[in-house]
């Protein structure tokens, strides 16, 4: 039986999942004793709950297990910055044309299926189409906004440009000089929005939360080993993101980095109507990879996300959020001086899964063997539709989206470490110097 050691772990406090209407209202229970189901599915971030719902759907008879070692909100689906992007994000990546609108049509495809759950269940995950805006405060990094704004051109997407006058207007604060506004983004909480889904999983899907996986026997059945339980499954997806490697279906393919996030205490009335007249709440990605992203959220709090390092152990520790706090508090300074001594309620970290050519796992194994890990830093919309689609594959239904997923998606090789540390933070430190004032 292959043992799991490194398993996943609450790095500070999760604003979102703690701000979250839907949190404490889950009835799924730890996994104890012996069970047999049809299919197991371990990791219920968006790409596991994505593929045991559509499973559920195509395969209304099969009892499925969806089971994850935190509670549903508190993964790397619940730490992200709460943007559901329907566009190409990855500024180094060199797509073609026609590969960004397939691209662009399956994350069209999975806000859709996410929207209609939202409205179906009734999910309260302050979801909005506030759209995006990708920007910037060094004028070396200007030249992201015009390449992306040739990938707009090509995708005959809708946009404005924005600089000056105009973009203080939109974001109540004068730090950057220019930035390019998507309008079809969707920003909420993504805690909450895991969270409903779950909620809103077909009946014969069963959650277990709280119960990492701490051994594994690939075979059939396959058995997976829990503190005081072990399921027995015929079909086995592993949806573990970061934690995919430790399995040993596929090695060197993945790159987990770690990013950190803080949330603040929500602004009062008065600051709001002040500092942010007629501002609706707004989203914010950096020009350069490296940079901040920003939020202004409709519960009037600031949400800040940079600071980037590679850790092998797959947590991170006090040091490190200290470190990220204290760089939140100077970009969070910088941006809104007015702001001085709206506090940090929240300070976390999370992981980024990164491959070198961001594409994804999405393989078969054998026969009842699948894996799903690497979104890129995209993960709400790729992990649902790379869910979805995995779904097909193992319900036998075929398509051009799933073949198209299939070819594009093949991780290149990544050196094992101490090469890959040393690499990944030889290239952290580099991109973090050429962001500059995007941090």
């Amino acid at each position: 039986m292959k043992k799991i050691l490194r398993l996943p772990a609450i790095d500070g406090e999760l604003g979102w999942y703690e701000t979250s209407p839907l949190t404490g209202r889950s009835s799924a229970r730890r996994l104890k004793g012996r069970h047999r189901f049809d299919v197991l599915i371990v990791g219920a971030g968006f790409s596991g709950l994505s593929v045991a719902g559509r499973l559920a759907e195509r395969w209304p008879d099969t009892r499925i297990a969806l089971v994850d070692a935190l509670r549903v909100g508190q993964g790397t689906s619940g730490r992200n910055a709460g943007f559901i992007i329907d566009l190409p994000h990855n500024l180094d990546a060199n797509a073609d044309p026609e590969q960004d609108k397939k691209i662009h049509q399956l994350n069209r495809f999975a806000i859709d299926r996410l929207d209609r759950l939202r409205r179906q269940h009734h999910i309260d995950c302050a979801w909005q189409q506030a759209g995006k805006y990708l920007a910037a405060h060094e004028a070396d990094n200007l030249r992201h906004i015009d390449g992306f704004t040739h990938t707009l051109n090509a995708l005959n997407t809708p946009y404005e440009v924005l600089e000056g006058h105009a973009l203080r207007q939109r974001l109540g604060t004068e730090y950057y000089r220019k930035a390019v506004y998507t309008p079809n983004n969707i920003l909420m909480n993504p805690a909450a929005l895991a969270q409903g889904v779950a909620q809103a999983l077909p009946a014969n899907v069963t959650l277990f939360e709280n119960s990492p996986v701490t051994g594994m026997e690939f075979g059939s059945p396959h058995r997976a080993r829990f503190l005081g339980g072990e399921i027995e499954a015929k079909t086995l997806v592993l949806s573990t993101n970061s934690f995919g490697e430790e399995f040993g279906l596929f090695q060197h393919r993945l790159a987990p980095v770690f990013t950190y996030a803080s949330l603040t205490r929500p602004m009062s009335e008065n600051q709001a109507a002040h500092h942010f007249p007629d501002i609706a709440p707004w989203g914010l990605t950096s020009a350069h990879p490296a940079g901040t992203t920003v939020r202004l959220t409709p519960d009037r709090r600031i949400f800040i996300r940079n600071s980037f390092n590679f850790n092998t152990s797959l947590r991170t520790g006090q040091a490190e959020l200290e470190r990220a706090w204290q760089q939140h508090k100077a970009s969070f300074s910088a941006r809104f001086p007015m702001l001085d001594g709206l506090d940090f309620e929240y300070t976390w970290g999370g992981m980024l899964c990164m491959t070198l050519n961001h594409q994804s796992v999405f393989q078969q194994s054998t026969d009842n063997l699948y894996a799903l890990s690497g979104m890129n830093g995209v993960g709400v919309a790729k992990g649902t539709y790379l869910g979805y689609y995995l779904a097909e594959w193992i319900a036998g239904h075929h398509s051009s989206e799933l073949d198209f997923i299939r070819q594009s998606n093949r991780p290149s090789w990544v050196p094992p470490d101490p090469l890959r540390a040393v690499g990944a933070r030889i290239r952290l430190r580099y991109e973090s110097g050429k962001a500059g004032g995007e941090i």
